[in-house]
């Protein structure tokens, strides 16, 4: 019986977040930054040999046959036809509802750590062939760093961000990502962008360093319009610098120097409020468990 343990799956930021038309299937077409933090899941692993797929533990809100974890690792079993099954155990802490990406990172995280539990041997790109079906935000996580991303988050470009801390709040609210894409006013039509508008020397294509402060996020004013309490933390923030809501919210971050200063900007924050501070990641921590 083969195990695994601690094994992480990071939450992301949207450093902007443009809408910038729609398919005719309905579904957005987006241009992001993606950043990786330190603010992680942690999921444990063990093989079976009954070929079952067990969930450990209940997840608050989100029950077993709907969970990207469980879907992951089913979706990878019957691609791949083996006959080997897994036992998995959650610890979240990565908020539902949050934007920051928690359920995709889930899933991605147990699509490399079942590639590397069942010796499959697998390529980053032939277990991102299966993620786009879990969640848009999936392949992220599977490509193994910061990126550009298009289409609707599938179309991925390496890109450098600045070294930064991050203070995160979580206004304790979740919102649903399909709501906020609904709304009537929310803008989407947004002009695409080029490399050459984010990148601060976009004359280096290996080196395209994002531009601090670039753009915005358009499901923002949305997400605030329908929960005020989004509006509340990024006003808490905004007294620091300058604060967005990631993804679809409800998390809201704004980027510090250090640590210390991000740790500063949460001192007395709202009883009803979560925040933490946060340190941006070059690269996904279980990247190597895909194979090149």
């Amino acid at each position: 019986m083969s195990v695994l343990q601690d094994c992480p799956a990071p939450a992301k930021l949207n450093l902007f977040l443009h809408v910038v038309g729609r398919r005719a299937d309905g579904y957005h077409l987006l241009q992001t930054a993606f950043q990786l933090i330190d603010l992680s899941d942690v999921l444990h692993f063990e093989s079976r040999t009954d070929g079952r797929i067990i969930r450990a533990n209940a997840v608050a809100g989100v029950a077993e046959e709907e969970d990207l974890v469980v879907r992951a690792a089913r979706r990878l079993q019957a691609k791949t036809g083996t006959d080997e099954g897994v036992t998995i155990t959650l610890e979240k802490h990565i908020p539902l509802g949050g934007g920051l990406g928690g359920g995709s990172s889930d899933a991605a995280t147990t699509l490399l750590a079942l590639n590397r539990l069942w010796r499959l041997g697998l390529s980053a790109g032939e277990l991102a062939s299966e993620a786009l079906a879990l969640g848009a935000d999936v392949p992220f996580f599977l490509f193994g760093q910061n990126a550009f991303a298009q289409g609707v988050g599938e179309a991925l470009v390496p890109l450098r961000t600045p070294d930064a801390h991050f203070a995160v709040i979580y206004p304790g609210i979740a919102v649903p990502t399909a709501e906020v894409f609904r709304a009537p006013e929310l803008t989407r039509n947004t002009d695409p962008i080029r490399m050459s508008d984010f990148c601060a020397d976009a004359s280096e294509p290996d080196l395209r360093v994002l531009k601090r402060g670039f753009g915005q996020n358009d499901l923002e004013p949305v997400a605030v319009a329908r929960y005020p309490e989004i509006g509340a933390a990024l006003g808490w923030l905004r007294r620091f610098g300058e604060a967005r809501m990631s993804g679809s919210g409800a998390c809201v971050y704004c980027a510090f120097a250090s640590r210390e200063a991000a740790r500063e900007s949460l001192v007395g924050l709202p009883d009803r409020w979560s925040g933490w501070t946060c340190a941006s990641l070059s690269h996904h921590p279980l990247a190597s468990w895909a194979s090149a």
